[in-house]
């Protein structure tokens, strides 16, 4: 790739894989939600991504963050040391990618993206001195959602490896079934696949607000969304001190024989 020539693409992934190339160090400026997600997928992706700090509207943050699935990879990268972001406005009337050699302006138009480049020195390091000092003034954005790494180690260790094969593929499943932009609730994803192994929700619950998920509260009241809805059904078993715990299960005449890919369809259905 030379520095600084434009970029041409259907999404903004392809642009930015081609920067990954020979970047080192990428600060993204003001970027549309678009480019966040962009940006996020490209980085999980990437085997070796570079350092990458975003500058962006702390609305628009929160909102990206919302998907479970961007902000929990976020949350990786994060705690790799790979990604920081910081909440902050700057006026910029285009997404900037800035590298240390090149300056890029991301433009979409119909099903077409671009990036429009400038490599020339004292431009690239003007740009980078003048977000270099609205960058260092700037909040770090508070990312609450848990890795995803996390998610997933603990899940199989606390829950069991089932589990977390069954919550991986509904995952995966999720993934390939939205599109960028749709959302989808946690939640009920956890507690549909632990009623397909027939997990108490006393652990999953516990688990999932331990690991940062959501609260014990918020799984109990989903559960009594599912239960009314259909969805899933209870069973008592008693403890030796105390009220009987409760085992979630499926509703058997609806999801006899279900596929964790059946399940996040229900789940993408039930968040709509």
């Amino acid at each position: 790739m030379v520095a600084g020539a434009n970029l041409h693409g259907k999404v903004f992934e392809e642009i930015l894989e081609t920067v990954f190339e020979s970047a080192e160090e990428l600060l993204l400026v003001d970027p549309t939600a678009e480019a966040v997600r962009a940006l996020m997928a490209v980085t999980t992706s990437a085997s070796d991504p570079p350092s990458i700090r975003i500058l962006a509207d702390e609305a628009l943050l929160k909102d990206v963050m919302d998907d479970f699935v961007v902000a929990s990879n976020a949350a990786d990268h994060v705690a790799a040391g790979t990604l920081s972001m910081r909440a902050g406005g700057t006026g910029s009337t285009n997404t900037l990618v800035v590298t240390e050699t090149a300056v890029w302006a991301l433009v979409s138009v119909g099903d077409r993206v671009a990036a429009l480049g400038g490599d020339e020195t004292a431009f690239v390091d003007a740009v980078r001195e003048t977000y270099g000092a609205q960058w260092d003034p700037a909040p770090t954005f508070d990312l609450r959602t848990p890795p995803l790494s996390r998610v997933r180690e603990t899940l199989a260790e606390e829950i069991g490896q089932d589990v977390r094969e069954d919550f991986d593929a509904a995952l995966d499943a999720l993934n390939d079934a939205r599109d960028a932009a749709s959302q989808f609730d946690e939640v009920t994803l956890t507690l549909l696949v632990a009623a397909h192994n027939d997990v108490l929700l006393y652990d999953i619950s516990k688990w999932g607000e331990d690991v940062g998920i959501a609260s014990k509260a918020t799984f109990s009241r989903t559960k009594t969304t599912l239960e009314e809805e259909g969805l899933i059904r209870t069973e008592k078993v008693p403890i030796d001190v105390g009220r009987p715990r409760l085992r979630l299960k499926l509703h058997g005449d609806r999801f006899d024989g279900v596929t964790p890919a059946e399940l996040a369809a229900v789940t993408l259905n039930h968040s709509a």
